[in-house]
């Protein structure tokens, strides 16, 4: 009984049965409304870090209060609902569409692969458009960063803003591999965010580098979602919107680059074993989270020191 009311309110409610992407009536669906959020965000870090530059240094970072841990759990419980949604939604989607396109697609091909002429209707793009607007909730991470440490990450910018822009660009052009993309990163988002607020309520932290592991396994699917698009798209005869996803893919080779820049640094850091090292790692760390999206905290920071 409990599952079919968890269903129903994740997969077969009108609201969502029913949802279509129309510039009219989602919210923030305009391409002025990207933009200028976009660049709101942009020039109130730069405003907020000029500011706090002109204030008298501190030697401890900034207590926040319990804002941070608040925001950790918030993100993690949103982060579970949307895999556990479009989980469900796809699910449904592949049941009940399966009659049209299971001559030439097997349903695992259907996530990765978008027939032709799909559009931005249904269960799954009703998931896929909270994941768009989740994505300004992740930029209030950037925020507590420049309070507490007065740093502005350039990556960190660039992330965020790349990331809620190519989140538009699934609705806007139906893009395929985007269900396998959302599912694998609300997974990993709703587990650290997770392991945030465990550590921001003073629990112990794990004994390696949680987050920067995590990015590991999300890179690692991504990759491999990647190469099963490209095939697809040439053996099956076309993944529908594939210029959105050719925008994807060069977003997520910068990033895999700055992380095997970071992963050889750090093991030649490792193997120099000397004290300039840690001074050279830690923003290696810092960067590479920072452009994945999720910040190295004391506890990763204390163990980079404690390796070296």
């Amino acid at each position: 009984m409990a599952g079919k009311t968890l269903t129903f309110w994740l997969s077969e409610h009108p609201s969502i049965v029913g949802f279509r992407w129309s510039h009219t009536q989602s919210y923030g669906s305009t391409w002025s409304f990207l933009f200028t959020a976009i660049a709101f965000y942009l020039l109130l870090s730069i405003f907020l870090r000029l500011f706090l530059a002109l204030l008298p240094r501190r030697t401890r970072p900034v207590p926040l209060g319990p804002l941070p841990a608040i925001h950790s759990l918030s993100m993690a419980i949103i982060s579970a609902l949307i895999f556990a949604g479009i989980l469900l939604s796809a699910a449904s989607e592949i049941r009940e569409t399966r009659w049209f396109w299971r001559r030439s697609k097997t349903p695992f091909q259907w996530l990765l692969c978008f027939p032709l002429g799909t559009r931005p209707s249904g269960r799954v793009f009703f998931w896929s458009y909270l994941y768009y607007l989740s994505r300004f909730l992740h930029m209030l991470r950037t925020f507590f960063t420049i309070i507490r440490r007065r740093r502005l990450a350039f990556f960190q910018l660039f992330n965020h803003s790349i990331l809620t822009f190519m989140s538009f660009l699934w609705l806007e052009f139906s893009q395929s591999f985007q269900v396998l993309a959302i599912l694998s990163t609300t997974l990993i988002y709703s587990v650290v965010y997770g392991y945030r607020f465990w550590t921001a309520v003073g629990l112990p932290g794990a004994c390696f580098p949680f987050v920067v592991n995590c990015q590991i396994v999300l890179l690692g699917c991504n990759l491999a979602c990647h190469v099963g698009v490209l095939l697809l798209h040439f053996i099956k005869g076309g993944c529908n919107g594939i210029g959105a996803w050719v925008f994807n893919s060069v977003l997520n080779g910068l990033i895999l680059l700055l992380f095997l820049n970071f992963y050889v640094k750090m093991h030649m850091g490792k193997k120099n074993n000397n004290n300039n090292t840690v001074g050279t790692i830690k923003p290696v760390i810092a960067s590479t989270c920072s452009v994945l999206g999720m910040e190295p905290d004391e506890n990763e920071n204390q163990l980079v020191n404690k390796e070296l």
